[in-house]
């Protein structure tokens, strides 16, 4: 697959299997998130991985009750107040991986360099036949003191990245997009 087929062929997979995604293929992600440029070749970035399910349903459980709890103003509440609230949604979709990238200390581009590693790994992700989605509804819980607790993050690192990675049951349709706002100067 060459890069334009990855670019343009990467999904948000929210419907995964249960086969397990071994760790050498999870290395192999990590190695290309690595090769993402940092800002002053910092390389701000440190990766757990949560394989336990157990984990990973504590976690989700405990992020919507944070999400439901401090989403007040958010232009979205009403749409994700019918997921949060429903018993059922599992945040990770059931995936049997989450790859956390979390910024190992404060910095003025931590957040820009960490998402630099998540785009490489979802590109990866997908040329190696996985699924993969950042989880914005973990984020909040993760960078609270509670839920850093929960997966023994230490208190200084910055949690920017959660990324589920499996298996999709199915690839997910192409999403329109907008046309591009290009502004020429000169």
């Amino acid at each position: 697959m060459n890069l334009d087929e990855a670019i343009a062929g990467r999904r948000a997979v929210r419907d995964y299997t249960v086969q397990a995604v071994d760790e050498q293929a999870i290395r192999s992600l990590i190695a290309s998130a690595v090769q993402a440029p940092s800002a002053v070749n910092q390389q701000p970035w440190a990766f757990t991985v949560v394989r336990d399910q157990g984990v990973l349903d504590k976690i989700s459980r405990t992020a919507k009750a944070h999400m439901l709890a401090t989403m007040h103003g958010n232009p979205h509440a009403d749409h994700f107040q019918t997921h949060l609230s429903d018993p059922a949604f599992h945040i990770f979709y059931h995936a049997p991986v989450l790859i956390l990238i979390s910024a190992t200390a404060e910095g003025p581009w931590i957040v820009e360099d960490c998402s630099l590693a998540a785009e490489n790994l979802m590109l990866a992700a997908h040329a190696n036949g996985f699924g993969s989605c950042w989880i914005g509804f973990a984020q909040g819980l993760l960078n609270t003191p509670e839920g850093k607790a929960m997966l023994d993050i230490p208190s200084a690192w910055v949690p920017v990245a959660p990324i589920i990675v499996g298996y999709p049951k199915a690839a997910p349709p192409p999403v329109p997009r907008k046309e591009p706002i290009i502004r020429w100067i000169g």
